[in-house]
């Protein structure tokens, strides 16, 4: 019985996808369309993604990320993260599982929230869209504002994290 509550909430989701369908329900139609489009790009998406990461992580010393974006990296690692950030593409839920690769090879708390940050933000694909369609300006106007935020962020996170043990699981 417990296993089945916690699939309750996608089974309903289905049953009213498919009322949707089934009574010509144009909302729950559109909402079921948007799902499965979701769902494929993640089907695609995610295997390429945890090969990549996988293969990062073999080939990638800890050591190298320690030296280069670890605890005393200073500014060279916060430069180094946002470099690596901007060049990457995909979507946000690709950054998280690198993320946790980078923390997990001694990359420092705070360069690993100003990735996140970076890769959320000011990603070079994403850059040339919002270019694009909202201008010049206006992009380098939301770059140099948003980039001292997700810095700031990332000192402030690993100021209130000092204290907090996380423990990283090796395989």
């Amino acid at each position: 019985m417990k296993k089945l509550k916690k699939y309750f909430a996608p089974i309903v989701f289905l049953i009213l996808i498919g009322l949707s369908y089934l009574f010509d329900f144009a909302a729950g139609e559109k909402i079921g369309l948007n799902f499965w489009m979701f769902f494929k790009e993640m089907i695609l998406f995610l295997p390429v993604m945890f090969i990549l990461i996988g293969l990062f992580d073999v080939w990638v010393p800890r050591e190298r990320i320690e030296k280069h974006i670890g605890k005393d990296s200073g500014w060279k690692g916060t430069g180094l993260v946002i470099l690596l950030a901007t060049l990457q593409a995909g979507p946000l839920y690709g950054a998280f599982p690198f993320a946790y690769i980078l923390w997990k090879k001694g990359c420092s708390i705070r360069n690993v929230f100003i990735y996140l940050g970076a890769f959320a933000t000011i990603k070079i694909p994403m850059i040339t869209f919002e270019i694009g369609f909202l201008g010049l300006k206006f992009s380098l106007l939301r770059t140099l504002i948003t980039l001292p935020v997700f810095i700031l962020i990332g000192y402030f996170m690993e100021w209130y994290l000092k204290d907090k043990d996380f423990e990283v699981k090796q395989p």
